[in-house]
């Protein structure tokens, strides 16, 4: 054999050794269709796609080296990286920059939003508490998880950035389900949430509640409010079977459909791919969610388990908002499709995310049970 490839063989096994290969396939495929859709969708804009590839690079690399981390070591980085975050987060209301709210600190060489690391310490921080307490959680455990996440998630909303803080309080309410909370307390804590509902009306800025007007009655306001709704609809029902073709989607090049390369991409594919290309990218987002749970299953560790689980739970979240919100399901929130949707930390931070699960499932055999 060649002594070059015979070299380059080793190198890849020793690189992917710890790597679940149906998983990162999944993955590099969803990468693949987020680089076609945003090519079309940007005007073949070269410089932003190259952006997007630079970003998957990144976590590509992240991933891999966590995978040969083991969960033990990043329990007991956990309660470090989740007081970074912290510290990272209260900087954006001193040095924050952004449009609309203070999100973004500038790092000279990138730009970091704190809130998508929270998307990921939060449920690490709740896994190393919960691994450490008897289970199902109690009152008093659950308080501590309350504090755990209610603190973050008030800073994010208070920036303002609803739709993380969402997001952030969905990953922390994840880790406490698959801690074995009691059904009664899932129903109580349902029926209150309910029932703060009209309370909570009150405390919402004025453009969260033109959102939920606009949900509710879109056509209302064709020209203004409900603009985007109205053309990602049609957008995706104008593609048909197999859609218009690649560059072919009238709604986003002609610029009816506004942020068609961030927020509402996903309608971009349907208008272009037509529901046998929506059909195919769900698929792989099923693939991915099934494959995570499946590893959670698999670990023997309560830390590893419940921080893999959240990971899956996670990123099922950011499908059903994103999908529900551009198709008319949900009220329009700013949350992207993932892996999908171009901009922000958003894919790198999810990819270090299954690089953690990757170490749960690397390193499944040798964990304490």
């Amino acid at each position: 054999m060649n002594p070059l490839l015979r070299w380059t063989r080793e190198i890849a096994a020793r690189l992917f050794e710890k790597v679940d290969l149906p998983l990162l396939l999944a993955l590099l495929a969803l990468m693949l269709v987020s680089l076609v859709v945003l090519a079309s969708a940007s005007g073949e804009n070269a410089r932003l796609v190259m952006s997007q590839g630079a970003r998957f690079g990144i976590g590509l690399v992240a991933l891999l080296a966590l995978s040969r981390v083991t969960p033990g070591k990043l329990r007991l980085w956990t309660p470090l990286a989740f007081a970074g975050s912290l510290v990272l987060l209260g900087l954006v209301f001193v040095f924050g920059s952004g449009r609309s709210a203070n999100l973004w600190l500038n790092l000279g060489v990138f730009y970091l939003q704190p809130g998508e690391l929270l998307k990921l310490t939060v449920p690490m921080m709740l896994a190393w508490y919960l691994h450490s307490v008897p289970l199902p959680p109690g009152w008093r455990v659950l308080a501590v998880c309350a504090g755990i996440i209610g603190l973050p998630v008030a800073m994010i909303i208070l920036q303002p950035d609803l739709g993380t803080g969402m997001l952030v309080a969905a990953s922390g309410v994840f880790a406490v389900f698959l801690a074995g909370i009691a059904w009664w307390r899932i129903g109580l804590f349902g029926a209150l949430g309910l029932a703060a509902l009209p309370i909570g009306w009150h405390f919402l800025m004025p453009y969260q509640r033109d959102r939920i007007l606009t949900f509710l009655n879109p056509e209302n306001d064709p020209l203004g409010a409900g603009w985007n709704i109205i053309q990602s609809k049609i957008a995706i029902g104008s593609g048909g079977l197999t859609g218009k073709g690649w560059g072919q989607g009238s709604q986003s090049h002609l610029d009816f459909l506004p942020e068609h390369t961030t927020d509402f991409v996903f309608s971009v594919l349907s208008e272009e791919w037509g529901w046998a290309g929506v059909v195919t990218v769900l698929a792989l987002y099923l693939f991915i969610i099934g494959r995570c749970l499946w590893i959670a299953t698999q670990a023997r560790d309560g830390y590893a388990r419940l921080l893999a689980g959240t990971v899956a739970m996670t990123f099922s979240v950011y499908v059903l908002v994103n999908g529900g919100m551009v198709a008319g399901l949900l009220p329009v929130v700013g949350v992207p499709m993932p892996l999908l949707s171009f901009g922000g930390t958003s894919a790198v931070s999810l990819l270090v995310g299954f690089g953690m699960v990757m170490s749960v499932h690397a390193h499944r055999k040798f964990m304490a049970s």
